[in-house]
């Protein structure tokens, strides 16, 4: 277990380092609430943990070496950035939102499934993580007991993500401030995708 705190620690700072995923996650938290918040959580965990299986085969380099894998990924990628990117957009230059409706659960499930779907980045983060934390000789069961904290750490970090930014007082300062915030969040988002969509970028981080 000792050697697995390293590398757990590794984790845990890449998938809270603020990215599209976790960006676009805090959006629509402040935005619609906690509900939608949570989905978008579920759906970026499955995702990730996707990835994660993916490596724990063995199969995560192979995906990554096939070109057209990764151009399906970009341009899946690349959309559900750019559309994340028109959502915000659209809502910072709305003059005066009043009440938004609630986007429906399941939606916001697909987006975070897409996103880290269609993120391989993911499998490049997972590979580092188990080649420097596991020792020499490590068995299948290393692997795997590996790749489950990884998968708790990310499902926290969502989780952590979507109940933080979804409280009053994160509202509140969103109402205030929602203008900057969501043209912020479009700038980001929309220069991610139409990255990934030129080929400029390998994966969404």
């Amino acid at each position: 277990m000792l050697d697995l705190i390293a590398p757990a620690l590794a984790f845990l700072i890449a998938a809270a380092t603020p990215g599209p995923a976790n960006l676009a996650l805090m959006g629509l938290s402040m935005r619609a609430g906690r509900r939608p918040g949570l989905a978008m959580a579920a759906g970026l965990t499955i995702g990730l943990a996707f990835w994660g299986g993916l490596v724990a085969f063995g199969l995560g380099a192979l995906v990554l070496q096939s070109a057209t894998a990764l151009m399906i990924f970009r341009i899946v990628g690349g959309m559900v950035l750019v559309w994340l990117a028109w959502k915000s957009a659209r809502a910072a230059f709305r003059a005066d939102p009043g009440p938004l409706p609630t986007p429906p659960a399941r939606r916001t499930f697909m987006a975070g499934l897409l996103l880290n779907l269609s993120n391989p980045k993911a499998a490049i983060a997972w590979g580092a993580a188990i080649a420097v934390g596991l020792p020499v000789g490590a068995g299948t069961a290393d692997v795997w007991l590996l790749t489950g904290i990884c998968a708790l750490i990310g499902a926290g970090n969502y989780l952590g993500y979507a109940l933080l930014f979804s409280t009053p007082r994160a509202q509140a300062a969103y109402g205030r401030a929602r203008r900057w915030i969501e043209g912020t969040a479009a700038l980001i988002l929309g220069g991610a995708g139409l990255a990934l969509l030129s080929g400029r970028a390998g994966a969404t981080p």
